[in-house]
Order: structure tokens, then sequence, then C-alpha cells
């Protein structure tokens, strides 16, 4: 994620800032510029104090301080590009819905940032029922008798999440029930939207399939039946040569979207190392290979060697970071040769949009 500074009095500031706890600004994101800009108020509209770029007004999300993401002040739109996307929101009369749904829209709009910085199609399914992307955001039944249980998953372009994901301490039981390293809301959005653009990218379209099935499988193993017994049966001792996880190894689908979700987690911390110009290894050996700079966007980066070779040596660090304050790590993974040309295909398929 980029790293943003107040435009009034240079503070630093997160993504979801929506205040300036330095100077008091009030913050704004323009997705156009990717700037969160300081505003001031006039009768036209917010404005940026520097007096350009025209006139904003808060998506409507902004009113259940869910969303920080600014329209022009003329524009017809009530919701931003995100939250445009939402079908279903939780019932906002219990106050534990509201907050949970605020950690679902701080992931859900770093979702939707990283797609919008890959150019890659953001449609909302009002405006393409067929092509295009919505979320349900579901409430268990709170009726006993009523057994369906929400699960989070895709289906034509719908992802539903179970709004429980955002209670940290149903995530970690349900970490350690599926015997997990990793489980996050963010991971659980990027996960489910690649296979949004599995349907987008690959599906009907012969010569990405059949480059697909070379680098995951055929996924036209039947998909009930491959989960079922995913499921029942422990998985061989070498998964980790060949697939990113566990569940990965389950069917070629899922394997696409955990290869996918991976490759948007080491962007995402490359950018946020690039602003932060951050350098591993400088007092190692010259040829260590813990030794890596921050000097490129990977966004705009075609060469996917350079990303790789980079994010390697940085998850070491971080990894050790925590470690030094008796933590997990925070990238509790190995990246075979095998799933970094997965990854290199994802890179490529994405870079051809």
């Amino acid at each position: 994620m980029k790293i943003f500074n107040c435009q009034n009095c240079s503070q630093p500031l997160y993504f979801e800032n929506t205040v300036c706890l330095s100077c008091g600004s009030t913050l704004g994101y323009i997705e156009e510029s990717l700037e969160l800009a300081s505003l001031t108020m006039t009768p036209q509209g917010y404005a940026k104090i520097s007096g350009l770029g025209g006139y904003f007004r808060f998506c409507s999300n902004h009113d259940y301080s869910v969303c920080n993401w600014l329209l022009p002040a003329q524009s017809t739109d009530q919701y931003c590009t995100a939250c445009s996307l939402n079908r279903t929101i939780p019932n906002l009369n219990d106050e534990n819905n509201i907050a949970e749904w605020r950690k679902l829209e701080l992931a859900k709009h770093r979702l939707v940032y990283s797609l919008l910085r890959f150019k890659l199609p953001v449609i909302d399914k009002d405006a393409a029922p067929e092509q295009g992307l919505a979320f349900d955001f579901l409430c268990a039944n709170p009726d006993p008798t009523v057994k369906k249980p929400v699960r989070t998953g895709h289906l034509n372009g719908l992802i539903t999440i179970n709004v429980a994901e955002a209670d940290s301490v149903h995530r970690e039981y349900m970490r350690k029930q599926m015997a997990e390293p990793y489980r996050t809301l963010i991971g659980h959005f990027r996960h489910e939207v690649g296979h949004y653009y599995w349907e987008r990218l690959i599906a009907n379209q012969p010569y990405q399939q059949e480059k697909f099935r070379s680098f995951f499988g055929d996924e036209r193993l039947d998909y009930g039946e491959a989960l079922d017994a995913h499921y029942k049966s422990e998985a061989t001792h070498d998964w980790h040569q060949y697939y990113i996880s566990r569940y990965a190894a389950s069917h070629p689908w899922e394997d696409w979207a955990e290869t996918w979700a991976h490759y948007l987690h080491l962007v995402d911390m490359l950018e946020t190392a690039f602003h932060f110009s951050m350098e591993t290894g400088s007092k190692l050996v010259s040829d260590s290979p813990l030794k890596m700079q921050a000097n490129f966007d990977p966004y705009q980066e075609q060469n996917f060697d350079l990303i790789i070779d980079s994010f390697v040596p940085l998850t070491y660090a971080i990894n050790s970071l925590n470690r030094s304050m008796g933590q997990q790590d925070i990238y509790p993974f190995v990246i075979s040769n095998t799933v970094i040309q997965k990854m290199r295909f994802v890179h490529d398929l994405i870079r051809a949009e």
C-alpha cells in the first residue's frame, strides 16, 4: 500500500484515515490520483487545500464511518467504486454489525485499490449483471432451528463473506479448525476475487485455458468430489513442493485462487516497502540471498524476477522482526519453484490486460 502524508502538515497517514490527528484536516481518498487529500469545505463542496482539482463530496457510506473515498461534487453516483460493489450489507440496527462491517470495508477498499492499480476491470453487477462483481456480507441466522450456514465463497461474480470472519476470535478459531497457517479478511477478499477474475480472464479463452491447465491442472475435474476428497484425507507430505497452501492442492480452481491471492499479497507488501525505501542485507556478504532494495513500484514493474527476488528477502526480514517480538511469522509460507512459475503466469496475465 502507498504511504500517504497530510498535505497540510506532512503528518504520515494511513489509507483509512479520515482526519489528520496532527492538524485536524479532513481527509478523503481520490481514486483517480491515488491521493489521500487534505480537504477544506467550500460552498461548492470539499476542495483540496491546494485549491486544485475541483470539488468533491464523500461516498454515502462515509456517514457510517466505513468509507473515506470521494466522488466529484457533480457526480450523480451515490457510492464510490468500492462501495458500489455491495449488494448486501449487515443489518445496521445491530451496533456490533456496524463495527464488523467497518472491518470488512477496510479490507475490501484495500482490495479495490489494488485492482484499480492493476487496471483490472472493476464493474458492479448493476451495470453488468452477467460480468459484474458484487459482495454479500451475510450474518448467520440467529434462529437455532435454521441450520443453513453462511459460507464465504464465490459464484458467478457474487462474493459472499461471512460477517463472523471480521471477528478475530472467530477467525482464529476457524484457522485452527482448518489447520491453516494464515487466515485474514484481506486474504479472503483476495482469494475470492481470484475466482471472479478466472472467469473474466481465462474462462472461454482457449489460449489462456491451455496455459492455465499446464500450470494448475484441468479445472474440469469435478469440483465437489475434489473438495470432499480433500477434507476427508490427509494431504501428501510433499504438497509444499507444488502448492502455496494445503488448500491449493484440493482443485485447480483453488490452486489458482490461492496463487492469485499470494501474488496480490506480495505486490502490496512490496509497494509498502517501496514507499518506505526499504533495504535489507546491506551488512551481509555481497552475494547474500537476503539482499534487496525496494527501489521500484511493483504495480508498474514488468520484470517478475525482480519482484520475486525482492519479496523473498523482505519476508525473511519481517518474519525475523516478528519473531523478535515473540509473534508468529507475518508470511508463514514457503514459495517453491513450481509456485513461482504459477505466480509468473498470474503476473503475465494481469500485465496483458
